[in-house]
């Protein structure tokens, strides 16, 4: 079962206590030439955005990257995420800006996930902002609403971290607001995990807690929200970030095993894409987990984990 492939190109991220930017811009012709490289002649790549809402937040969250539809060359489609960032949890405005978003971006959006990590209460993060489960569900119904009339074959969906507190209620709570025209609007449920990133995992081990958390989502976590095995899963977010005690060459064997892993999961769990996090690092000198993810520096030149990326999508995309 071929994997649809993305990556998010911007280096604008967030961390445990707002947004990091990235010390050097981004450069479209040179983060364009990065995409071309990573999905050659024949596979289809996906670029990953994201465009907050927010009415009464000043200074807004900027979207990022600031424009994606630059990157949509040889057939590449927009997979675009709208969070749910309103302080106050007031839906007034939200469900236009969902059907907006998808007249303006119009075929060319080929995904669109709506909010951003419901399930983790962080406050960079949606499930730290009221009435999101609201918001989630209405979206979804409203996106896939106004896709079906314009009749843009969009696939529209959430996304999720794993749960491991059995006593967490998100599913359960989702489950009571997942009606009919909810589970018929929703095409996939992302997952965004980070494996041996936030805890250590011995590299003899990766694939099979990889195997786990996957296994998990799908046979434990989406049952109890009443999403059905017909609905896709696809990994959202993904990377491994280097440092100056997280070997580049680390990042390049995790890059290969996490996706060697899924790949191989597709077919049984119904496991439908893969994103990289992210192309390029924010900071290239700074400590700490959150400036590194990239597959390049931030002067834009190649990790080795850059070249395992482009070789897997030829392989195992479609």
């Amino acid at each position: 079962m071929a994997l649809a492939f993305g990556i998010y190109p911007g280096g604008l991220l967030g961390d445990d206590n707002g947004i990091v930017h990235p010390v050097r811009p981004d450069l479209p012709d040179r983060i364009t030439d990065a995409l071309d490289a990573l999905q050659g002649d024949t596979a289809t790549l996906s670029v990953r955005a994201y465009h907050p809402f927010a009415a009464t937040m000043t200074p807004p969250e900027p979207p990022t990257p600031a424009d994606p539809q630059t990157y949509l060359r040889r057939g590449r489609g927009l997979d675009l995420v709208l969070p749910f960032r309103e302080p106050s949890g007031r839906l007034d405005g939200w469900l236009e800006f969902v059907r907006e978003t998808v007249r303006a971006h119009g075929p060319r959006l080929t995904s669109l996930q709506i909010c951003e990590e419901p399930n983790a209460d962080l406050p960079v993060l949606d499930g730290s902002i009221p009435n999101v489960l609201d918001a989630l569900v209405q979206g979804v119904v409203a996106a896939k609403q106004e896709a079906r009339a314009l009749g843009h074959p969009l696939a529209v969906g959430f996304n999720a971290v794993p749960t491991f507190d059995p006593a967490d209620t998100f599913w359960t709570e989702l489950a009571a607001r997942a009606d009919a025209r909810f589970l018929e609007s929703l095409d996939y449920v992302g997952l965004d995990f980070f494996p041996d990133v936030f805890r250590p995992i011995p590299a003899n081990q990766l694939a099979a807690a990889v195997t786990a958390v996957l296994t998990a989502f799908r046979r434990t976590d989406l049952p109890r929200a009443g999403v059905p095995e017909t609905v896709a899963i696809r990994v959202c977010e993904n990377g491994w970030p280097t440092g100056s005690d997280r070997p580049e060459q680390r990042q390049a064997a995790v890059l290969e095993t996490v996706v060697r892993t899924v790949a191989t999961l597709a077919a049984d769990l119904n496991i439908d894409g893969y994103s990289f996090f992210a192309l390029r690092d924010a900071d290239s000198s700074a400590d700490g987990l959150f400036y590194r993810f990239g597959l390049l520096r931030d002067d834009y030149t190649p990790k080795p984990a850059f070249e395992t990326y482009r070789r897997l999508i030829h392989e195992l995309g479609n």
